[in-house]
């Protein structure tokens, strides 16, 4: 799917973007330009949100406006994912932008009037399609941050890799998708970054906040799946057979100790969540087989690794007890994400120029899941979090992200792509001056 929006011509969206290609102008003034744009860009994004690996309108948007900014475009990357490379004037090195594309499938339930009226059929299931999480927001930034530093071209002391990336809410079943694709078809090896940068908004803080955290910072998130095998028989006579439902329901007590009783958690904190058991037809019935899926969230890659064998071991050996077969499979799927401690520590006063120390807020841990960390495994990496509810509204009666409620103020989105392009222009300088 290479140079997949070739033919597609966005120029009524985009109209008033030709930035010179070597203009030079104040940072303030062309944020304050750019405010305004990003706006429109986020609402039209959000209209017409569109799944994981299918973002093919998004992707032209996108395209289409770091080509009038006169950048090197690559389009189709992991499906739909597009790479531009704005080149500064002097030398220095290459700063990573990223943000993520797809929305989800959720039936949207504000009252915007630019809400989302798309639907479609997920897994066999008619469902609508929403920027539940916020993605539109982070293109709409990133877009606006693209135009800021192009208009700063020549006093950019090194490069930008702008990163809007497909499939980070996960790919289609069948495919593969997102950060992981990208590396695999080579974009670190052919562009090359010194440091990757990304943001995410949350209804969780509010706006004038941004926040931070050293070290891990989004746990890893894998998937598991236990089929316990039996001996069908008559629920009158249980002992005719091998019982799959009575292992199950030890497996998941079992299974539920090893995070609090086998694992060294004064180092990280780790989580065990069951969240499908089935099995059976009827009441008087004890079935052949019992299939149960659940997720693994933690902090450490080597207490990761102990997870994985010790559910492998517990259920195969609590089912061989009463005479039935457990078969475990592990999905391993996002990371953890790391945020660098030394890149973390060096961008600290960028973020207070952007929302002052008052507005630094040093976060805890979160149990969600992020394929930055793809990234950040490859080069230093920081990912902050930017206050989407509005002033005076507790975060707490927010709706979260992936509501069908969840709703971004859109005075947040200046400060957001302000942090990117501080976050850029700073490293720059650091960069110099070491």
């Amino acid at each position: 799917m290479k140079n997949i929006t070739k033919n597609l011509s966005l120029a009524i969206l985009l109209g008033g973007l030709n930035v010179p290609a070597h203009a030079s102008t104040d940072q303030s003034t062309l944020l304050k330009q750019v405010e305004s744009k990003v706006i429109e860009w986020r609402r039209d994004i959000h209209q017409n949100p569109e799944l994981g690996n299918r973002e093919v309108r998004t992707a032209a948007l996108v395209s289409e406006h770091l080509k009038n900014l006169g950048m090197e475009v690559e389009t189709g990357v992991a499906y739909t994912g597009v790479v531009g490379m704005l080149k500064g004037a002097k030398p220095g090195p290459t700063v990573m932008l990223r943000a993520d594309m797809d929305a989800l499938p959720v039936t949207e339930k504000t009252n915007l009037p630019f809400k989302s009226t798309k639907t479609t059929n997920y897994r066999g299931v008619d469902v609508g399609i929403m920027h539940a999480c916020g993605h539109d927001t982070h293109v709409a930034m990133l877009m606006g941050a693209a135009e800021v530093l192009a208009g700063m071209r020549d006093e950019l002391a090194g490069n930008v890799m702008f990163v809007f990336q497909p499939a980070e809410e996960g790919a289609p079943e069948g495919e593969e998708g997102g950060a992981e694709l990208m590396l695999k078809e080579g974009i670190f090896k052919k562009y090359k970054p010194d440091v990757a940068f990304g943001l995410h908004i949350t209804s969780k803080l509010n706006v004038g906040q941004i926040g931070y955290r050293s070290g891990p910072t989004m746990a890893s998130a894998d998937r598991f799946e236990i089929s316990v095998k039996g001996e069908q028989t008559h629920g009158s006579t249980p002992w005719a057979g091998a019982d799959p439902i009575a292992a199950a329901a030890q497996i998941v007590s079992g299974v539920n100790h090893i995070v609090s009783r086998q694992i060294n958690i004064t180092k990280e904190p780790a989580i065990v969540s069951f969240g499908k058991i089935s099995g059976g037809v009827r009441n008087n019935i004890i079935p052949e087989e019992v299939n149960m899926v659940g997720t693994i969230r933690n902090f450490d890659m080597d207490n990761r690794a102990q997870i994985f064998d010790k559910i492998k071991h517990t259920a195969e050996h609590i089912a061989r007890a009463s005479g039935n077969e457990a078969e475990v499979s592990i999905y391993e799927g996002y990371p953890v994400t790391v945020n660098d401690p030394a890149l973390t520590k060096q961008m600290l006063p960028s973020l207070s120029k952007v929302v002052g120390k008052q507005g630094m807020i040093e976060m805890p841990k979160v149990t969600g899941a992020e394929d930055f960390s793809f990234y950040a495994m490859e080069v230093p990496g920081l990912f902050v979090f930017l206050g989407g509810t509005p002033k005076g509204t507790d975060p707490k009666d927010a709706a979260s992200n992936h509501s069908p409620y969840f709703f971004a103020d859109e005075s947040a989105f200046k400060l957001g792509t302000r942090a990117l392009t501080e976050f850029t222009l700073d490293y720059m300088t650091h960069s110099k001056n070491r």
